[in-house]
């Protein structure tokens, strides 16, 4: 018996995704459906996660690049087992956790610095005398890891 795949519109509706998303994917290589008779795309079930996971990781804010890479270490012609999909999750975990740290030292530290390290003229002088931050690189340097002791440390 030939292989009968899912249609877009029930793909679409499992998914919650657009037709015209599903199709975006399929051209960026996330999915890749069999053809049917008369041309119609079939999906295999395991579509379904493939595109749930293609959601969650752009909702992380990796990039359709990143994402395709990971997919692509997924076996091809056969659905990935929960042991595949683990896999894939510890890649993304070092990354993820990165991002949790940063976002951590946004969340404690907006307040009162952004920038160099603070919006305060009174606290640049007390952190970031003479604009030290800067020699770390452009950007908003103690949001982004540096922190004002290394600084303060390198000038010793």
């Amino acid at each position: 018996m030939k292989f009968r795949g899912i249609q877009i519109g029930h793909l679409a509706e499992r998914t919650g995704l657009a037709v015209s998303a599903i199709r975006f994917y399929e051209d960026q290589g996330l999915v890749s459906p069999d053809r049917g008779p008369g041309g119609q795309r079939q999906f295999q079930k395991a579509d379904i996660r493939r595109l749930s996971f293609v959601m969650i990781a752009q909702k992380l804010g990796f990039s359709i690049a990143e994402i395709r890479d990971q997919l692509s270490t997924l076996p091809k012609g056969r659905t990935p087992t929960a042991a595949d999909w683990r896999r894939l999750s510890t890649l993304y975990r070092s990354d993820l956790n990165q991002r949790i740290a940063a976002l951590e030292r946004l969340r404690d530290d907006l307040d009162g610095c952004i920038g160099c390290g603070c919006l305060s003229l009174d606290k640049c002088r007390l952190y970031n005398p003479g604009d030290r931050a800067a020699r770390k690189g452009s950007g908003p340097r103690y949001l982004l890891g540096d922190r004002p002791e290394e600084d303060a440390a390198e000038n010793r």
